[in-house]
């Protein structure tokens, strides 16, 4: 009996100084280079974003936080990397909104995003922008969707691929506005903004950090703002419920997770660390030079925030009649 309540007593000394352990680690942490897995390549607003907040990290966190791209499969093939590494807070993962659109457009991935992640940090949020050729006839919102009644099917309104921040903003705009349009898919960005500009698809939801400098040129005409107020960057233009339609909008938005079993105090360590970088005015400064501001919750709060988004985009991907892979 007696050995009995040594070994109790020595596995409750143990847990107690674990528990004293853990918050003086995660204080240190980091005390080794960090690296970030970035969900998209080079140059994506991903991509930018991420570059952006690694290198405020490194200032506070005084070690290099190395942002590695790893893209492919809509983000999956960085997610997988990131929920099989050690939860140790060395290897962590930024990615867009795809991370909650994956687990609904394709079920069979190689892990589960409610289970195989530790929640962090959202990074910011940036608005799409409704945009036409200048030689477009449609001068305004009201104007492309009056016609889009009038002869359903006969505008095209183009997206980024099934399954993408924009297509689910184009699906989410036609429910909204109770017009039908003929929806295609094409490679990216990049190609969209050729076709429009070629007359070759009527309008496309760009993302507003790609696509500022060609509204600016005069190379695109700009519609409407896909969010809940006006960007700064674009203060002429209104928001979809200024101009008559509300619930249109889906912001694209980052956030940062590392894998699944992180402690609670490195948790709150790499939190409040990013929530500081996020208030910085030089970070806002630079978010705010792409059309993107800050999100600041905590990981409780974003683990609720993922879960709604994971809800909405079943349901509009289920509207546009898109089965998962």
């Amino acid at each position: 009996m007696r050995a009995m309540i040594r070994g109790i007593a020595a596995a409750l000394a143990c847990t107690a100084a674990l528990a004293t352990a853990l918050p003086a680690r995660a204080q240190d942490y980091p005390v080794k280079p960090v690296r970030v897995i970035v969900a998209f390549p080079p140059g994506s607003s991903t991509d930018v974003v991420a570059r952006i907040v690694t290198a405020m990290l490194a200032e506070i966190w005084g070690q290099p936080v190395v942002a590695e791209n790893r893209a492919g499969a809509g983000g999956s093939i960085a997610s997988t990397a990131v929920a099989r590494a050690a939860p140790d807070g060395y290897t962590l993962l930024v990615n867009s909104a795809a991370h909650t659109i994956n687990p609904v457009l394709m079920p069979s991935l190689p892990y589960d995003t409610s289970r195989d992640f530790t929640d962090l940090s959202p990074l910011s949020t940036q608005p799409n922008v409704l945009v036409v050729s200048p030689s477009s006839p449609h001068k305004s919102l009201a104007d492309l969707v009056r016609f889009a009644k009038e002869k359903p099917g006969a505008i095209t309104l183009a997206h980024g691929g099934i399954g993408s921040g924009t297509h689910l903003h184009a699906e989410r705009f036609l429910s909204a506005a109770g017009a039908k349009a003929l929806v295609v898919p094409y490679k990216g960005t990049p190609e969209i903004v050729a076709a429009i500009m070629g007359g070759n698809v009527d309008c496309y939801w760009l993302p507003i950090s790609a696509g500022i400098g060609a509204i600016r040129a005069g190379n695109l005409r700009a519609l409407a703002i896909g969010s809940s107020k006006r960007s700064a960057l674009l203060p002429e233009v209104p928001t979809t419920a200024e101009a008559g339609f509300a619930n249109a909008d889906v912001a694209l938005w980052f956030g940062l997770w590392g894998p699944a079993g992180m402690p609670a105090p490195l948790v709150a360590k790499i939190s409040t660390d990013v929530r500081k970088v996020l208030n910085d005015p030089r970070m806002r400064e630079k978010l705010a030079n792409l059309g993107s501001e800050p999100l600041d919750m905590s990981p409780r709060e974003f683990s609720a925030f993922l879960r709604q988004e994971t809800l909405e985009n079943r349901r509009l991907l289920d509207l546009a009649g898109v089965k998962p892979e």
